[in-house]
């Protein structure tokens, strides 16, 4: 019979070399999950100017129809940095002013798009999306929505091309040029509404995130609009 001092040795020792094993496969694998995630991230910002970008084509069409991006603060100003590398989600814990904002300018066919990342709050985690506006800075063009753990069937839906095909055409200005964003509208939008959306049928507080989201991620562009609407 084995002592209970070996089975502990023996035991300790699966544990320790279990624990190299996988420390040392996550360490191999982080670039390529890092790359798979930027590659993500591009097809993801590419969808919401119309381009369809399969993962092995996604750099060279994010190089190609991306033709600048910015970091500005809440008054426009811009700053430096790296747009690409932004994280919305360390970003929006800072108080307003000290927040880093990210911008990408896109060029297609000779029409000037802008695309604005988004992160807000859905009902069990985080969800977050681009959102693709025209030259005029006042229609959508395209959106893009995803989330880490919303309801099947229910909220998930958010990730759904019907569900986002809505945005498309709906303005986040009123004719007066007062800020008005998109909302998603339980029950459905009416008919016509150029800033609602309908809503997903049983993801009402998912649907209610998507529309704080938009609401609070484009608000603080708001002066950055104002400025390029002017030059």
């Amino acid at each position: 019979m084995q002592s209970n001092r070996y089975i502990f040795l023996y035991a300790s020792t699966m544990v320790v070399l279990v624990a190299l094993v996988l420390s040392g496969a996550a360490t191999l694998l982080r670039p390529l999950q890092e790359r798979n995630m930027r590659i993500e991230k591009m097809q993801n910002i590419l969808a919401t100017i119309n381009i369809e970008a399969p993962r092995g084509e996604a750099e060279a069409l994010f190089n190609r129809y991306i033709v600048a991006t910015r970091i500005v603060d809440h008054q426009g100003n811009d700053l430096e940095g790296d747009a690409f590398e932004v994280d919305l989600q360390d970003e929006n814990r800072k108080d307003l002013p000290q927040r880093q904002l990210p911008l990408f300018l896109a060029e297609v066919e000779g029409k000037q798009f802008v695309v604005v990342p988004l992160r807000g709050n859905g009902l069990w985690g985080p969800i977050w999306g681009y959102v693709g506006l025209a030259d005029d800075l006042t229609t959508i063009v395209g959106a893009n929505f995803d989330h880490s753990s919303e309801t099947p069937g229910l909220g998930a839906e958010i990730g759904d091309r019907e569900f986002q095909d809505q945005f498309a055409g709906k303005k986040i200005f009123d004719e007066q040029g007062n800020f008005r964003p998109v909302r998603v509208i339980k029950g459905g939008a009416p008919a016509g509404d150029p800033h609602g959306v309908d809503g997903i049928s049983g993801g009402t507080i998912t649907s209610n995130g998507v529309t704080a989201m938009i609401r609070d991620g484009l608000s603080v562009y708001e002066p950055t609009f104002k400025n390029m609407k002017n030059l």
